[in-house]
């Protein structure tokens, strides 16, 4: 019996060997996945631009904070740099709150946003008045301007805005922007802020980490392996903070953590 044993485990040995040989863990790296895995999941998803004015429309503005970022607020003191009237820009900046704070200080606020409700809520619920003006290189847009605080807010496709109408600016805040933009338009969004920066500009962009299989989007995944990619050419990445961001509220969406980072952009020096 002992003897047949033997005979059975040899046969079975060389049977499977060569199997296990060509078994797909020797062949594979099992290490981190890389950033196109990563991102594959949310690849495709995109928003149209009147998907978001719905969500004004029907107040799902759930990603609307009340009270200044409190990111910004502990990290202002980089981004200003020792400067006075700092021109910042806000891409897709709803109606946040930090705009009046940052014009409070006496810097000015350019903003650019779909939403013409969110812009009128901006001037209400601050008790700015406003003027209206045709935005003439951008069929269809408008330009609101605050009587009391330099701040200039455009309703148009942030895609149409440019340097040529807006100028360069010396600081970006990027709160909601990069994680709303549908992911295949990062290169272009990327380019336009880019443009947008003057010699001395601190943009200050915050990202979230997550696993990107687990939820469709917006605000969606953006790793920092991306950002290198995307601006790492021209500029200098910093992180300069980055916080536990897990809530029930993404709990909800089927998440299981979340991480919010901070980054600084510079221009490289030439």
């Amino acid at each position: 019996g002992v003897k047949h044993l033997r005979v059975l485990m040899f046969l079975s040995l060389m049977i499977f060997s060569p199997l296990l040989d060509a078994s797909p863990l020797s062949s594979c790296s099992w290490g981190q996945p890389n950033t196109t895995s990563m991102l594959a999941p949310q690849a495709d998803q995109v928003m149209a631009l009147g998907d978001w004015e719905e969500r004004w429309q029907e107040d799902r503005i759930g990603f609307h904070q009340p009270h200044v970022h409190k990111m910004l607020e502990k990290n202002i003191d980089k981004v200003v740099s020792g400067r006075t009237g700092v021109r910042f820009f806000f891409p897709l900046c709803g109606k946040a709150v930090d705009m009046k704070w940052l014009a409070d200080m006496g810097h000015s606020v350019v903003g650019v946003e779909i939403s013409e409700k969110a812009i009128k809520q901006f001037f209400a619920e601050n008790n700015l008045t406003y003027s209206e003006e045709p935005v003439p290189a951008i069929p269809a847009a408008k330009v609101y301007k605050s009587s009391e605080r330099n701040i200039s807010l455009y309703q148009c496709d942030l895609f149409k805005f440019s340097s040529s109408i807006g100028g360069q600016f010396g600081a970006i805040w990027d709160r909601g922007s990069l994680v709303a933009i549908n992911p295949r338009d990062r290169e272009t969004y990327a380019d336009l802020i880019i443009s947008l920066m003057a010699k001395d500009c601190r943009y200050l962009l915050d990202t979230l980490l997550y696993n990107a299989a687990l939820y469709s989007g917006p605000p969606f995944f953006v790793p920092d392996e991306q950002l290198a990619s995307l601006f790492g050419k021209s500029c200098d990445l910093e992180l300069l903070q980055s916080a536990d961001a897990m809530t029930e509220r993404y709990r909800a969406w089927g998440l299981d953590s979340l991480t919010e980072n901070l980054h600084l952009i510079t221009p490289k020096s030439i």
